[in-house]
């Protein structure tokens, strides 16, 4: 018994109780399950198994895949953080458009939503100005998995506690390979005291200088302040390792609070199957085949036949299986150099997701204002301002000036009765309105500005993100307010003309016309009256052909005149109906289509910049 308490003593963080002890009993099976009494695992389909082969195969280690953004020409130099330690090449680009995009967007955007893209910008502003020989690896597990005995074993020296007690790890604890390190440390909030340095130098291995190896606190703790130090360093530090056992491997809080969550930095991601040495035989491989299916269904890529991935492996911290094969995997990883220029990438590419549903709708057309969007909107300025109207009563009043100056006399009377009648009875000459229905119709008016800006803003929202639609609607109201009251003042200025219409050339002639068939009335009239008197000559026949010459000619000349006006009169109206419909289109085009069309523009900037952030070329939705 006394071998045993030391077995659970030596290994990392432990494993709870001596339910983790080798033979013991109640040892716990795979993903939790209960196993046989007295540690045999002699039933069930992974006894069936591991009684198939006696001893599981030793696999070559895998080995560990270039950079993705390394050159393929065989350079040394590649798109990450270069040994001075500024950004370059792609990577510099999407910062760049990054950096660009916050700043674009942060007057229209809530701060909350930027958040993210700033924290990652802080931190690649922070990283960069830090040493770019060292890569800061962390190690993250739940309790018992044994990540302090793993912390030790790479070290080569005993420097995070272990044991039965829990939590056994309460603050990061970080070791060193080589000097310079301070800064990162510094950075990651380790005080001097927990910072320690690996094996005596002459046992170290060289090819880990340049790693910082920082052991977490209990992912899964019952205090709070751990689990906080521990998202806290993550988002921090240039690469993890995540110790998963045989019993917690398949633990949702594990998967669903960080691995999905972290399944776009695959390429900076260990995942190691730690306590293999409980599980006899194929027991090993089989919780590993089924912790790289959780994996896939996290969404994380798997390094495996040279794809970029997530590194997963097998071995035994507390008997050394395994472990030398992950210190040469952390070697070549971390001369490399290249895995801070990763991480700082799968945020920014994380970023760019999260920002995906304020720069990219699902619409189906681009969003635009196009002319037949004008065209509508200035169609119903048009019918608000009355641009029709004013054309009608410009044209009919070229036609009363006509008739005045070309009709007869007798009709002209008339019409000045009927005009001071309508006055009388309290309707407008021209409109034949009363006031009360004159205050109807700019109430309606009114209506029809409200909706034609209504209908102008969703037909260019249409298609955009809810932020930028919203932000293109609060343009077009914005635009709108005073927007009746100029129509109103427009509709006087451009309205119906001043003064007399233009005279066509005919007009003197009319006029002429018309003028000589009232003297002829008048003429033969007197010729009459002068017969009935006896002061002229009674001859009947003659007077009555005058009078009937100048009665019924004038009528025709004032009709001739009339089809003649049609042309002019209605080409006048057109013009007034013209001018008044292009007034009201520039005002509405000043007030409310141009700065929706800069809401747009700015959309398709802010859009070009989440382009290049997302590294993509395409320039489609």
């Amino acid at each position: 018994m006394t071998a045993n308490v030391t077995a659970v003593t030596d290994d990392t963080d432990g494993m709870d109780g001596v339910d983790g002890l080798h033979g013991a009993e109640g040892v716990e099976g795979v993903g939790g399950m209960d196993g046989p009494p007295e540690g045999r695992w002699d039933d069930g389909l992974i006894a069936r198994r591991a009684a198939e082969r006696a001893a599981r195969p030793v696999r070559p280690p895998r080995p560990v895949r270039p950079p993705s953004n390394a050159p393929q020409d065989g350079s040394d130099e590649y798109d990450g953080l270069p040994p001075g330690g500024a950004y370059g090449g792609r990577l510099r680009g999407r910062l760049d458009a990054l950096r660009e995009l916050v700043g674009l967007s942060r007057t229209r955007l809530e701060a909350a939503t930027l958040a993210e893209a700033g924290r990652v910008l802080d931190e690649a502003a922070a990283r960069q100005h830090l040493s770019a020989r060292h890569t800061v690896v962390a190690v993250a597990g739940a309790t018992g998995s044994g990540k302090s005995t793993l912390f030790n074993a790479l070290a080569g020296v005993q420097i995070s506690d272990t044991g039965l007690r829990r939590p056994t790890t309460s603050s990061p604890i970080a070791c060193s390979w080589t000097d310079g390190a301070a800064g990162l440390l510094d950075r990651l909030g380790i005080p001097g005291r927990l910072r320690r340095r690996p094996a005596p130098l002459g046992f170290r291995d060289e090819a880990l200088n340049g790693l910082v190896l920082v052991d977490l606190p209990d992912h899964d703790s019952a205090a709070t302040v751990h689990r906080d130090q521990v998202d806290r360093v993550l988002t921090l530090v240039d690469a993890v390792i995540w110790v998963v056992d045989p019993e917690k491997y398949a633990d949702a809080v594990l998967h669903e609070r960080y691995l999905r969550p972290l399944a776009g930095h695959a390429e900076v991601t260990f995942v190691v199957l730690n306590q293999v040495d409980r599980l006899p035989g194929d027991a090993a491989d089989l919780v590993l085949d089924d912790l790289r299916r959780l994996l896939d269904e996290d969404g994380m890529a798997l390094g495996e036949h040279g794809e970029p991935g997530a590194t997963v492996l097998a071995l035994s911290a507390l008997t050394g299986e395994g472990v030398g094969e992950l210190r040469e995997m952390l070697g070549q990883f971390v001369q490399e150099r290249g895995a801070p220029a990763r991480r700082l990438s799968a945020d920014v590419d994380g970023a760019a997701a999260r920002l995906r549903p304020v720069y990219v709708a699902d619409g189906r057309r681009p969003p635009e204002l196009g002319e037949r969007a004008r065209d509508r909107f200035t169609d119903r300025l048009a019918a608000a301002v009355g641009a029709a109207a004013v054309g009608e009563a410009a044209e009919r009043e070229w036609r009363r000036n006509a008739g005045k100056s070309c009709g007869t006399p007798w009709l002209r009377l008339w019409r000045w009765y009927e005009a001071n009648r309508a006055l009388g009875a309290g309707l407008d000459p021209i409109s034949g309105q009363t006031p009360a229905e004159g205050e109807e119709e700019e109430i309606t008016a009114r209506q029809r500005v409200e909706q034609a800006v209504r209908t102008v803003a969703d037909d260019a929202a249409a298609g955009l993100p809810a932020p930028w639609a919203q932000a293109v609607r609060e343009a077009a109201v914005r635009g709108a307010a005073g927007l009746p009251e100029e129509l109103d003042v427009l509709a006087v200025r451009a309205g119906v003309p001043r003064g007399r219409p233009p005279k066509p050339a005919w007009w003197p002639a009319a006029v002429l016309t018309q003028a000589s068939m009232t003297l002829l009335q008048i003429f033969g009239g007197l010729w009459l009256v002068g017969q009935i008197v006896g002061v002229l000559e009674p001859q009947l026949l003659p007077p009555v052909l005058v009078m009937l010459a100048g009665i019924v000619g004038g009528p025709l000349v004032e009709w001739a005149c009339s089809v003649a006006a049609r042309g002019p009169a209605r080409r006048y109206g057109q013009d007034a109906e013209r001018r008044l419909r292009e007034a009201a289109a520039g005002c509405g085009r000043a007030r409310v289509l141009d700065p929706v069309s800069a809401e747009l523009m700015r959309y398709w900037e802010v859009r070009e910049q989440y382009v290049a952030v997302t590294g993509l070329s395409t320039t489609g939705r």
